[in-house]
């Protein structure tokens, strides 16, 4: 039986609660340019990923499914937001770019949500923000390492279990 650390579930809550607020006031802000907050994190990320993604690893960075990812990418290549670019490193995986119009739509985003920002630093200051930021991005580096270990050992007894029926 394993004892529940209220601390970390605290931050867990508070982070399921902010992310909601995140995703509403997004919602709200951003849906006179014609996006929503689903969007509009697919076109960020495409921004300031140093390099074209295929749809998987827009997911796996943002913690969402592949499909989910799938499904917004289709709607924004439809919508002339993102086009597809051949991979060199996988054929069938193309890697997702934003189309000019996709880079001023972000940016348009971007600039409706600034006031929210700056009084979210103006509040909270930079230090604890850049605090805060640090400790989410250790949280998820240890969940990620724990699931990574669960679906490796998964992976791993299916294997065996293939090669035992085989």
């Amino acid at each position: 039986m394993s004892i529940v650390n209220n601390d970390v579930r605290e931050l867990a809550l508070a982070v399921f609660a902010a992310n909601g607020r995140l995703v509403s006031a997004g919602n709200e802000l951003v849906a006179h340019l014609g996006l929503t907050s689903a969007w509009w994190q697919v076109l960020a990320a495409l921004r300031y990923s140093p390099m074209p993604l295929p749809t998987a690893s827009i997911a796996r960075n943002m913690g969402l499914t592949r499909q989910a990812v799938q499904r917004i990418v289709d709607v924004l290549a439809a919508r002339g937001l993102v086009e597809f670019q051949s991979n060199p490193h996988h054929q069938r995986a193309k890697l997702v770019v934003l189309t000019p119009a996709g880079l001023e739509a972000v940016v348009e985003a971007e600039n409706v949500v600034a006031p929210l920002d700056q009084a979210i630093a103006d509040q909270i200051g930079s230090e604890r923000l850049q605090a805060a930021n640090a400790t989410l991005n250790e949280m998820i580096a240890v969940i990620t390492e724990r699931l990574d270990r669960v679906e490796g050992a998964s992976a791993s007894v299916s294997h065996t279990d293939e090669e035992t029926l085989s």
